[in-house]
């Protein structure tokens, strides 16, 4: 399963070359992120809500080619990897030309709020547990083709 998030440009994100800031495509994994979660029935908040925190653990990004202000950006996301303690994310990111903008992964483990120790997303939440199984296998079958 993969989500696309329209992202329009604005000035505010660009610096002085007239570019998007590098930083900026991380939030937009970000919405990618959220969105996803959201379609796959994990609104984030919940999560919170319950006393549990999905960190960044490790961040993966390369740029190919850059996006200006006024440019329609598609992030597609999806669940590259999951283990039950450790979900990776995968995004790709095309302007409306279709030209591939950016590429990367983010690695996120999910732990509890107070402790920040991590925790097993099957036995915290064990419904949500089987979503990221389901994800990430249909991701699997995804590469293999």
């Amino acid at each position: 399963m993969k989500t696309n998030s329209t992202i329009q440009v604005r000035y505010a994100e660009t610096d002085q070359m007239g570019v998007v800031y590098h930083a900026n495509y991380l939030v937009w994994c970000e919405i990618g992120r959220t969105d996803l979660m959201k379609q796959l029935g994990i609104p984030y908040r919940e999560m919170e809500e319950q006393g549990m925190l999905a960190p960044v653990t490790n961040i993966q990004a390369d740029y190919r080619a850059p996006a200006r202000y006024g440019d329609t950006v598609t992030v597609e996301t999806w669940v590259e990897d999951y283990t039950g303690v450790r979900v990776v994310y995968g995004y790709s990111m095309q302007n409306e030309a279709a030209e591939e903008l950016f590429s990367g992964r983010s690695e996120h483990v999910l732990v509890n709020k107070t402790s920040f120790r991590p925790a097993a997303l099957k036995k915290a939440f064990p419904e949500w547990h089987r979503v990221y199984e389901m994800a990430a296998a249909g991701s699997a079958d995804e590469r293999m083709i």
